[in-house]
């Protein structure tokens, strides 16, 4: 069912508190990587156009429940800026006082973000005193932060229960796009996943099991299949107690007649640091190296259901990307996916890197802000964040 959305309700003269999710990479004090501040930029825009005054709440890295300069909103604050081409105003505060003051201040078309909501310790356990508070800062209550729809938070939860709630227009574009996916894929469907490990991704790929035609998978993840399958994988990453799981998966495929391919050709080297890389069969693996790359064969095999499919949806990266020597697996995939004609999603911060790496992010039918959330809905599981807003 879909959500109550910001569009339905008048906001002239309101106070809007938007849960946004700006938790964006910095580097030497600025933004890296401005891609979900920009996903939230039509919800703000409409509110300011509609007459709002617009209060802003975002967590942004890991400051475990107290204040640290090094996670401060700053620099996002001097970044939306300069998208919007208006001021935004900053507090020192998440709730109390100060963020009263300010957001009581405010007039039609004014915006102030608030600071980190992870530099208070009610955020993450969904302290009703730290909702009370930040329901105080607004009229109305909008969630756009579909990155952080998966966390029972006060900031996402909490506050909603206390204020008229909305779900803003990133938050529905995501719903829209991932329940494509689930409920209605336009066959063949395939399902790209790769990354670290496995166990991070059982849930979602047995989950996919009924509705996908193939499994790819690359990275890590695929390194404990290739266990299960009997290869020897050297040094690689792998969860060697895992490997009867992934059989079971294996089986669970071949009862549903879903194919789930890995790679047979690999790229390795005894470390990351190494000034030399091979191309090797996945027979072939000496004990003293590891995988780092799907190998051109793979990549080029992938490539030709991906070519085929109507639906595809990637998360993870095929390999250690970040270093060059590891990158042709992930960026092969990336422009595969850009070029297929099928209605493509891509989530996960690691495949958005590639993404953009690549070049070809608007050749995607829908780039997700949300890596964890957009598996945690794929999976099925009710998200929180969303849940707590009242049906359309």
């Amino acid at each position: 069912m879909p959500k109550r959305s910001i569009t339905e309700t008048d906001v002239l003269g309101k106070r809007a508190l938007v849960r946004v999710d700006f938790n964006v990479p910095l580097r030497d004090g600025e933004v890296a990587d401005d891609t979900r501040i920009l996903a939230s930029l039509p919800t703000i825009q409409l509110l300011l156009d509609r007459g709002a005054a617009v209060v802003l709440a975002t967590h942004l890295g890991r400051p475990k429940g107290k204040a640290d300069p090094a996670y401060s909103v700053a620099p996002v604050a001097r970044r939306l800026s300069e998208l919007l081409g208006r001021p935004v105003a900053t507090v020192s505060m998440v709730a109390g006082p100060e963020a009263e003051r300010a957001a009581s201040a405010l007039r039609p078309g004014d915006v102030l973000l608030l600071e980190n909501t992870r530099f208070e310790s009610g955020e993450e356990v969904n302290d009703p005193d730290l909702a009370a508070k930040l329901a105080r800062l607004g009229d109305l209550f909008v969630n756009d932060a579909f990155g952080a729809a998966h966390r029972a938070h006060a900031s996402t939860v909490g506050v909603a229960n206390l204020l008229p709630s909305y779900a803003g227009l990133l938050l529905q574009r995501e719903e829209t796009a991932l329940s494509r996916l689930l409920f209605d894929p336009e066959q063949a469907f395939i399902a790209v996943l790769g990354g670290a490990k496995v166990s991070d991704k059982f849930a979602v790929l047995e989950h996919l099991l009924g509705r996908v035609d193939a499994l790819l998978l690359g990275g890590g993840m695929a390194n404990t299949l290739l266990l299960a399958q009997g290869h020897q994988t050297g040094s690689s990453l792998s969860e060697p107690d895992r490997v009867e799981e992934a059989r079971r998966l294996v089986d669970s495929a071949e009862e549903r007649g879903v194919h789930i391919d890995i790679p047979t050709d690999v790229v390795i080297a005894r470390s990351l640091d190494s000034t030399t890389a091979q191309v090797v069969p996945v027979d072939t693996i000496p004990a003293d190296q590891a995988i780092f790359d799907i190998g051109p064969e793979t990549v080029a095999r992938y490539c030709r259901q991906i070519a085929s499919a109507r639906t595809v949806f990637w998360n993870g990266p095929m390999g250690v990307f970040e270093r060059g020597r590891f990158a042709n697996g992930t960026l092969g995939i990336a422009r595969c996916v850009a070029d297929a004609t099928a209605y493509t999603v891509v989530g996960g911060g690691d495949s958005l890197a590639a993404i953009d790496a690549a070049g070809v992010a608007e050749h995607i039918g829908h780039i997700s802000t949300g890596g964890g959330a957009s598996l945690e809905y794929l999976e099925g599981r009710v998200l929180p964040g969303i849940a707590v807003i009242p049906d359309a």
